[in-house]
């Protein structure tokens, strides 16, 4: 087995963590790259190391920096653009999961308030079952919602 080969199983590992967590392959694998790294990698060690180009590295750097997952630096001696990663692994997983239970609550309590206003349009015994489902399927999202909060808060050890 190649070097190469080596290193594509150890990044394909973390490409499959982002897709368990919603996000592209792309993004675990620069993730990978930059977990063992002390200190910022240039834009291209990065494109080399993940087989992708330098164009899908950099769009993809920006969703990772507004994740909070890299910061981005240049250095004076020259005009690379480098990357590292913003705290470890367990760090940069928490903010992932946490933003993404985020957002998804926050796209289900609309689409249960845009839902609420269609239902209530209705008539008969109907109308008031699915605004009972309503009202439960909202406590328990609000429930979640209040879980994710108290999980971003807690320091990791």
């Amino acid at each position: 087995m190649s070097e190469k080969d080596v290193g594509d199983g150890v990044f394909s590992i973390f490409s499959e963590l982002a897709g368990m967590l919603g996000y592209s392959p792309i993004h675990g694998k620069i993730i990978g790259a930059l977990l063992a790294e002390e200190e910022p990698v240039s834009l291209q060690e990065v494109a080399k190391r993940t087989n992708y180009s330098t164009g899908m590295i950099s769009l993809s750097l920006d969703l990772l920096e507004v994740l909070g997952v890299i910061k981005k630096t240049k250095k004076a001696s020259d005009r690379k653009l480098y990357i590292q990663l913003d705290g470890d692994l367990l760090t940069i997983l928490k903010k992932a999961i946490t933003m993404r239970v985020k957002n998804g609550v926050e796209s289900s309590l609309a689409d249960l308030d845009n839902r609420r206003k269609e239902v209530s349009k209705l008539k008969g015994v109907e109308r008031d079952y699915l605004l009972k489902t309503l009202d439960i399927l909202e406590k328990d999202i609000k429930r979640l919602e209040k879980y994710v909060n108290l999980l971003s808060g807690i320091k990791l050890p």
